[in-house]
């Protein structure tokens, strides 16, 4: 029987000896300017998004200023006087407001239910198809709407809803009476939610597709080994796989909660489904620009935009805690 070599015994130094200690050296961080210097090229990039965001969304923050102060054209560009919460009291108290309120909810509601999930549905239809021809081409014809403009997409719908346009001659062919779409209000919100569904699934469906592409395929197999079918395997392995994509792209649709589809709707309503097109954005167009009274109109796009960034912050917490990934 053969015993292996056995360690000495620590043996501690005598009392007084001075006991060395290694220094950990620890990389030293690169100031701003030595990065700003090394990798000027990419920060170059960054100049012309950064102007853009402070000329367009930053500086236009300081006319805010006349929701609080009265504004006349001609005048003061921040106002002649300050009134106060004046113009806050009076869209509080105008029921016209409350109705848009109301449109605007339920607008941004219908069009949250339908364009967030839907294009994480075509991606993973499209995820598993095999044939790539077949792929690219449905990729294609679904993506290819939210290239075209606004302009082009209203127009579109117009003419295939008016009373002799394609739908309607359908309806005739059937032996139906044709139907106004776009002068009957009870019909406007089906109209602009399928509207939106057709131009904007398609370019979610492709960042959802990219994301896929980073799941582990090890995890499907480890899951097949288990015995988990594709419904398992989706549930279990792709959904939590493109999770802080899934997050992402909601915490923003619901930032734009508040903003309807501002240019559409402007285009496709009419004093006839106003019960029902109204919004709060048009609203404070027709105050501002028809109306000219541009203080009222101030105070209710702030309005607008106290809502929309607790909607964000909101949404973003409740992410954080309950799922662990957020925008920030």
């Amino acid at each position: 029987m053969t015993t292996g070599t056995r360690r000495p015994p620590a043996v501690d130094p005598p009392r007084g000896t001075p006991v060395v200690r290694e220094r950990v050296v620890r990389p030293r961080r690169r100031s701003w300017r030595q990065a700003l210097r090394r990798d000027w090229q990419l920060y170059s990039l960054a100049v012309l998004p950064l102007l853009f965001f402070l000329i367009f969304r930053y500086l236009p923050m300081v006319g805010n200023v006349i929701a609080f102060r009265r504004f006349q054209p001609g005048g003061s560009i921040f106002g002649e006087y300050w009134v106060g919460l004046r113009y806050f009291r009076m869209f509080f108290t105008d029921p016209t407001f409350w109705q848009v309120f109301t449109n605007t909810l339920v607008l941004g509601t219908l069009t949250l239910l339908f364009c967030f999930p839907l294009p994480i549905v075509l991606a993973l239809l499209l995820n598993e198809v095999r044939a790539r021809r077949l792929k690219r081409f449905v990729q294609s014809v679904s993506y290819l709407p939210h290239f075209l403009s606004i302009v082009i997409v209203a127009a579109m719908v117009m003419q295939l809803l008016s009373v002799d346009g394609t739908v309607n001659q359908i309806v005739r062919a059937a032996g139906g009476d044709p139907v106004s779409f776009l002068q009957q209000p009870e019909w406007f919100r089906a109209v602009y939610v399928s509207s939106e569904v057709w131009q904007t699934v398609g370019w979610g469906t492709i960042l959802y597709l990219a994301a896929l592409t980073t799941v582990d395929d090890n995890l499907y197999e480890a899951a097949r080994i288990d015995g988990a079918n594709r419904w398992r395997q989706t549930w279990h392995v792709t959904l939590p796989g493109i999770r802080p994509t899934m997050v992402t792209l909601l915490i923003l649709n619901i930032g734009s909660f508040m903003a309807v589809g501002f240019e559409k709707i402007l285009l496709l309503y009419n004093p006839l489904t106003y019960p029902t097109a109204d919004v709060i954005s048009t609203y404070l167009f027709r105050m501002g620009f028809e109306s000219s009274n541009f203080s009222y109109a101030a105070a209710i796009g702030l309005f607008e935009a106290v809502i929309g960034l607790i909607l964000v912050v909101s949404a973003n917490l409740i992410s954080r805690r309950t799922v662990g990934t957020g925008l920030w």
